[in-house]
């Protein structure tokens, strides 16, 4: 009975829990590039809205228009979204690096351009198929879930990971690790944390700053493209413009993370669950019988992600470079 018990609590947590831990570390980990590199990027929610849409739109294509198989739709929705996330970073890396641009007005720029532009698109080409008119929410059918045989009967872990899971689960896992061999095993890695600490030293050693950096922001593009595009098909059934503050939310992670990956993962998992608490408090048994009004667990991510910041700023490791453009003739 108490196994039974623990696992109903704990289901809520297994269904909303895990894709949004996912989504949330995949952007965080695209903003540990750009920043390690040097380069703030707060442009992340602008790169989670463009890579949503056009997720949303590839995934429309292939499943409305044409009869392709949803696992496809999916897949191929979760690259193209990536890939877009990559393309729309540039114009950050442009003004940032080649241009040495503020890097806040930039970002805030592309947060500003990205749903404006994604909306105004949407309304152009999409009609609902119910109204029959143009509407800027791109609706699609997405819920593919997969379930890992074996691996599904772990206790506990098997139903948080691998039962009736998304496959941008396993897409984020495998990011993870290639994100964490990549900053402590690779040259790369080496010279991106090196661009973000001292790029001066770092190019008297023979370091393409300008590069590295361009390198940095498109990675970071790319992650953050994949994790709109794992928000729009693991808890929307289509595109409506934005992903409500999950680019801002990764920000914070990244920070309360100290830049470094694993750290990132650890608060991936705890700000995952303030967001169930927030979205699905009337799920949770032990909250269920609370009195408290609907407003107050809808601020509970928000007001616990100031509290985190206070906490953990006290010894913030920050890249001594991040935010200021390079100029190699003032070395």
């Amino acid at each position: 009975m108490m196994w039974d018990a623990l696992i109903q609590l704990l289901d809520p947590i297994s269904r909303y829990g895990v894709p949004v831990m996912i989504v949330l570390m995949l952007v965080a980990l695209g903003g540990l590039f750009s920043e390690r590199s040097g380069v703030v990027n707060i442009a992340l929610e602008g790169i989670m809205v463009m890579g949503g849409f056009i997720c949303a739109v590839v995934i429309f294509f292939m499943t409305v228009t044409n009869d392709w198989p949803l696992q496809w739709a999916v897949l191929c929705g979760l690259l193209a979204g990536a890939l877009a996330g990559m393309v729309f970073s540039i114009a950050h890396a442009f003004a940032s690096v080649s241009m040495n641009s503020n890097q806040i007005i930039s970002a805030t720029a592309l947060n500003i351009f990205a749903p404006a532009i994604a909306v105004f698109t949407a309304r152009t080409f999409y009609i609902n198929p119910v109204t029959r008119q143009a509407t800027d929410k791109i609706i699609i059918s997405a819920s593919y879930r997969i379930d890992v045989p074996f691996l599904e009967n772990i206790p506990l872990i098997g139903g948080f990971l691998f039962q009736n899971a998304f496959l941008s689960t396993f897409i984020g896992l495998g990011v993870l690790l290639i994100v964490y061999i990549v900053f402590m095993k690779t040259r790369l890695g080496l010279r991106i944390q090196s661009c973000g600490e001292n790029p001066h030293a770092a190019d008297s050693l023979g370091i393409n700053v300008y590069k590295v950096r361009y390198i940095g922001i498109l990675i970071s593009g790319l992650l953050a493209g994949l994790g709109g595009a794992a928000y729009i098909v693991s808890f929307h059934n289509g595109f409506d413009g934005h992903v409500h503050g999950m680019g801002f939310l990764a920000l914070a992670i990244l920070i309360s993370g100290q830049w470094k990956p694993l750290r990132v993962f650890v608060f991936s998992i705890i700000f995952s669950f303030m967001y169930v608490v927030q979205s699905q408090y009337d799920s949770l048994m032990l909250l269920r019988n609370i009195d408290l009004p609907r407003q107050i667990y809808e601020m509970v991510p928000y007001v616990l992600t100031l509290v985190i910041l206070v906490i953990f700023s006290k010894e913030s490791q920050a890249p001594k470079a991040i935010g200021e453009p390079y100029d190699a003739s003032k070395r």
